[in-house]
């Protein structure tokens, strides 16, 4: 008896399979469907198993035992092989009579034949279909238990991608709202998408909102720096001389008023006020009032040889406190005149200029005048009128566009109490949106 299974996409077509190799008369013992599997399991179609037996020429015209037969050598202690078509006589020969013919004795098997018998009674194919039926529900388990496994890594990642998502939405929205904030304030769009951009480069996914404000306060601070001061060295090298350059109206004279006060009255300085703004007979007759309340100095030049004699004159003094002419950026003549002030004075004496800027002027007009000044000397800044504007985006900006050092701020026209040194905190922590 020869069993054999064959595969094929349909029934038809596996015993198609069959007939071709084992040729016809064939017995068709069972029929299955195989699942297709592995990774790429979704995209193959299941295969039909169809398992067929066929007798062997040998066994085709062996004598084979009729119903009546079977179970007249059965009453005589004949055992009767159904599947071999055999009788195998149990323990003597006998024979067995019928009304249709006899049957001859037999001799009894050898103990290897009565093994091979027993052997032939249970199928081969039957057994390795059961094995094969087992193996296949090992790994069917196996199959789903690893489908399942991935299915939990992949909802666990996908958990884990949309916290990080989520994440990431949060500090976006966080550093929007700073911006925002910057760009209330007038920060120009330039410089605030700098610091945006070196906060989300530098900052790790993971960093905390606190932590990201922490770092975008220090990086503020350490851009615009520490405010420049004029300290004395006790070093006699003649007086320091100090020029106040800016545009008109933005409180040029009462600015030097405020520092020749902090100087004369806090500090015992010597101190000596000069004006080269002859355009503006106000501004002197008020730079002349200051002179008088604080009982120093005062003069009126005109030229840079009256500078330099004037420095000669007062050479034991501390300070000279030097107020000059507001002119337009588009001034050529007054430019050269006010670039020929300043430098007039010579190596004997300390040399400072400030440029004095005010906090409500547009930051257009800030960079056409600042980039006027730096054509006459280096400067250091001084904004005023910080009491006259809501932001002070242009502090940041100014400092951004030109690298001067900043120096003093004022917010009032009180003499000596509205001016200060700048302080890069509390002026970080307005443009973040904190409160003044």
């Amino acid at each position: 008896m020869i069993i054999k299974k064959f595969q094929g996409k349909t029934k038809e077509e596996a015993l198609e399979i069959a007939k071709k190799e084992l040729g016809d008369g064939l017995v068709e013992m069972n029929v299955k469907t195989l699942k297709a599997k592995g990774m790429l399991r979704m995209f193959k179609k299941n295969m039909i198993e169809v398992t067929v037996a066929k007798e062997e020429e040998n066994e085709k015209y062996g004598y084979v035992a009729s119903k009546v037969q079977k179970t007249t050598a059965e009453e005589a202690g004949v055992k009767v092989s159904l599947s071999q078509g055999k009788i195998i006589p149990m323990k003597q020969p006998v024979k067995i009579a019928s009304g249709q013919g006899s049957v001859e004795p037999v001799m009894a098997p050898t103990a290897n034949t009565s093994e091979q018998e027993v052997k032939q009674e249970t199928p081969k194919g039957s057994i390795l279909e059961e094995k094969l039926d087992n193996l296949q529900t090992l790994l069917e388990k196996q199959l789903s238990s690893q489908a399942q496994k991935e299915a939990e890594e992949e909802k666990a990642k996908e958990k884990e991608n949309e916290k990080k998502e989520a994440e990431n939405r949060n500090r976006i929205n966080f550093l929007k709202l700073l911006y925002n904030k910057m760009i209330d304030n007038e920060v120009a769009e330039k410089y605030a998408n700098e610091i945006i951009d070196e906060i989300d480069k530098n900052c790790k996914a993971d960093v905390t909102m606190d932590m990201m404000l922490s770092e975008i306060y220090q990086r503020m601070i350490l851009k615009l720096g520490k405010p420049y001061t004029l300290e004395d060295t006790g070093e006699s090298q003649g007086p320091k001389v100090i020029f106040f350059v800016g545009p008109t109206g933005v409180g040029k004279t009462t600015t030097i008023a405020k520092i020749a006060s902090t100087f004369r009255v806090e500090q015992k300085k010597k101190v000596t006020l000069l004006t080269a703004d002859t355009y503006r007979i106000a501004a002197a007759e008020q730079l002349r009032t200051y002179a008088n309340i604080l009982q120093v100095p005062f003069k009126v030049v005109y030229t840079a040889q009256e500078i330099t004699d004037t420095i000669e004159e007062y050479s034991d003094y501390d300070y000279i406190l030097i107020d000059t002419t507001g002119h337009s950026p588009n001034n050529e003549a007054q430019r050269e005149s006010m670039s020929d002030l300043i430098n007039s004075v010579e190596t004997k004496a300390t040399k400072e200029v400030f440029l004095v800027v005010s906090a409500s002027t547009k930051y257009r007009d800030l960079t056409r005048i600042a980039d006027t000044y730096k054509e006459i000397a280096d400067y250091k800044l001084i904004f005023t009128k910080l009491d006259e504007t809501s932001t002070i985006g242009n502090i940041y900006n100014l400092k951004m566009y030109t690298g001067a050092s900043l120096s003093y701020v004022t917010c009032g026209q009180n003499v000596p109490d509205d001016i200060e040194f700048f302080n890069p905190q509390t002026t970080v922590k307005q443009l973040l949106g904190g409160k003044r």
